[in-house]
């Protein structure tokens, strides 16, 4: 189980596009509405979420969570406990932890990425608390998984299936994605 975390204000691409790919490579996947189960995105893309943080289940089935950037929504994320916990639990039970854009910086202020290579939308870098900040587009240390911008949201995602699936399915869903 994926959970991809949206609060009001998030980055559509960030968050829809690992949503698809990783459906596509048929892990199960599940939107989390961080305030409700309708969220609307920075670009005014309302979204139904599967559920709310309310019913999250933090157990074995979790693989990965997501954090979608976007602003507000970053802040937005950061500021629940709901995204706190499941932070906590999968850094606890040595589970993935994705974050693209200004999400990042959630991971840096919780000092989860010391002496990790990481990227973030730039100016985000001071929040990298102790991360040695990467030049590439996408960057996974250990099961940390970050990503630079919504331009590089598919990356990101193929990255995410990568970790959950394995590399093959992750390049075999890339070639079958171009045109």
């Amino acid at each position: 189980m994926v959970y991809v975390f949206l609060a009001d204000g998030f980055e559509e691409m960030e968050a829809l596009s690992p949503v698809d790919v990783l459906r596509r490579a048929g892990v199960e996947v599940k939107t989390v509405g961080v305030g409700g189960d309708i969220i609307t995105g920075t670009h005014g893309i309302a979204v139904k979420a599967d559920m709310t943080v309310n019913e999250i289940k933090l157990n074995n089935d979790l693989e990965m969570v997501v954090l979608p950037g976007g602003m507000p929504g970053a802040e937005n994320l950061e500021n629940s406990p709901e995204v706190q916990a499941a932070i906590d639990y999968c850094v606890e039970h040595d589970k993935y932890v994705a974050a693209i854009c200004a999400a990042p910086m959630i991971l840096g202020h919780k000092r989860l990425l010391e002496d990790k290579n990481a990227i973030c939308f730039p100016g985000f870098e001071k929040d990298l608390l102790g991360a040695k900040i990467s030049f590439n587009s996408v960057e996974m240390d250990g099961r940390f998984i970050t990503g630079k911008s919504a331009g590089v949201a598919l990356q990101f995602a193929l990255k995410l299936v990568e970790a959950v699936v394995s590399e093959e399915k992750a390049k075999a869903l890339e070639n079958s994605l171009k045109c």
